[in-house]
């Protein structure tokens, strides 16, 4: 078994008013110094051994990430 995580983000171009927020939130509890924050989603999944990379993608693709407005990353973290 192997945990497999995908990572997935707002692209560039696309508004983030969730990061947005959260940065604002900062300076009105005294943190200072942070010039951007992005919000995204984080999947950790469990999967046998027998699963694909070919097959994680298209999980990602399909089901995880809306690949208009999102990018993702799929990382094997480690054995579990």
């Amino acid at each position: 078994m192997a945990r497999v995580v995908v990572n997935v983000m707002p692209k560039a171009e696309i508004l983030d008013p969730q990061g947005q927020a959260v940065h604002r939130a900062l300076g009105r509890i005294g943190v200072n110094g942070v010039t951007d924050v992005r919000q995204g989603k984080r999947f950790e999944l469990e999967v046998a051994d027998s699963v694909t990379d070919e097959e994680l993608q298209r999980v990602a693709e399909t089901l995880l990430t809306n690949t208009v407005i999102e990018d993702f990353v799929v990382v094997r973290e480690e054995e579990a």
